[in-house]
């Protein structure tokens, strides 16, 4: 397989970082007709066309152009050995993740550091596409992964890079999930110019947040509080704040980090105050079950504590058998040793919480038994009725 696309409005630029501040147009060896973009969580300079529906994006110390349009760049095209595809969304959080993976790769991997070894593949997913209406009332969190499922069940990436929280509960038949990156902090951030944490909000403030599992624990503190659905990427629900829209939004602090973006922090929240969504905070990798050589390089990068943590919380989430409709919180880690949980089911206008703290065992498959348990004895607490109203036919699980 070679790395080279045979489309013609494809488009691939790499520019050594200290190109950064050189003009696209002064980059020796191009002919330019337009001007680059300059992809900030990239770092690189980056031209872009769409092609049946993804676009194809990559980075190197070296310049390296692939078959680039007219309208972007003309340059002679190096081919080179493609040893991985690594398919991902196109949010700056989502490259910036698969960016990490790759460097991963590179490094652990000599192989894979050759030039051209590694390529990234954007995909634009159902979930990017429509953002004026909540996750709930266009089909659940798997719209985020269903058409990067496609693309890797086909052979059109080698690996899936996903934010775990994203992730259904079952994951497609021929598809594997054998690595889990380190997990980033776990807790939410409260972003607002006019107050200093919740606490401060007054009666009747409006929160920005498509996140039924955030509003409900806002909503526990202060039930006067407006919550209306702001999606969107990190930068332009940033901007909408700025701009007045509403008067708080709430952001998970890993995606702050991995953007470099935590001076836009107000409060960095309790845990105890806001529990985590299930997996928040964890990228997960997934490949095809027969690909032997994608299994040994993400089994490689495994981190073993984050992926015990994520098998134990998505385990009480399948017993709660939860929709996108249904406000669930999870978090397990391990403390001297021990499984340390804490989770969560509530209504969505908060009036109503079930919760739960346990302990057991550090490992993958006590902490799978073990969130089992406590979701099915939430869900017995909770009684048949708190449900109504909260399934809708979804892919998440």
């Amino acid at each position: 397989m070679m790395c080279t696309s045979q489309l013609s409005s494809t488009y691939v630029a790499h520019v050594a970082p200290s190109t950064r501040a050189t003009s696209a147009r002064a980059v020796s060896g191009l002919r330019l007709s337009a001007p680059l973009r300059l992809h900030k969580s990239a770092s690189v300079l980056l031209a872009s066309k769409r092609e049946n529906g993804r676009m194809v994006a990559s980075r190197a110390g070296s310049l390296r152009v692939v078959n680039a349009s007219a309208d972007a760049v003309v340059a002679e095209t190096k081919k080179a050995t493609c040893l991985c595809k690594i398919g991902t969304r196109g949010s700056p959080l989502a490259m910036a993740q698969a960016y990490m993976t790759r460097d991963l790769l590179k490094k652990n991997f000599p192989e894979l550091a050759v030039d051209g070894a590694l390529e990234i593949i954007i995909i634009k997913t159902t979930g990017d596409k429509v953002l004026d209406k909540p996750l709930a009332d266009i089909g659940g969190k798997g719209l985020f992964t269903k058409e990067i499922d496609d693309a890797l069940l086909a052979g059109r990436i080698d690996i899936a890079v996903h934010s775990m929280k994203d992730v259904p509960t079952y994951l497609p038949e021929g598809t594997i999930l054998p690595c889990n990156l380190p997990r980033e902090d776990v807790r939410d951030a409260f972003i607002s110019t006019k107050y200093k944490s919740i606490k401060d909000l007054p009666d009747n403030a409006t929160i920005g947040s498509a996140s039924l599992r955030r509003q409900a624990q806002i909503l526990q503190i202060n039930p006067t509080l407006k919550c209306v659905n702001f999606r969107g990427n990190v930068q332009s629900r940033i901007r909408k704040l700025q701009e007045g829209v509403v008067d708080a939004t709430l952001l998970a602090y890993a995606g702050l980090r991995r953007l470099e973006m935590t001076e836009h922090i107000t409060e960095v929240i309790p845990l105890m105050t806001m529990l985590p969504a299930v997996a928040q905070g964890a990228i997960g990798i997934a490949c095809r079950t027969d690909d032997t050589r994608q299994v040994e390089y993400l089994k490689a990068l495994n981190h073993e504590d984050t992926r015990i943590a994520v098998v134990t919380e998505r385990a009480f989430l399948t017993a709660l058998d939860g929709s996108c409709r249904t406000p669930i919180a999870g978090y397990a880690r391990e403390e001297d040793g021990m499984m340390i949980f804490d989770g969560l089911v509530a209504q969505p206008d908060g009036t109503q919480c079930y919760k739960c703290h346990e302990t057991g065992v550090w490992s993958a498959e006590a902490g799978e038994a073990l969130g089992l348990a406590i979701g099915a004895k939430l869900k017995e607490q909770a009684g048949e009725k708190f449900f109504e109203g909260l399934k809708v036919d979804n892919n998440w699980g």
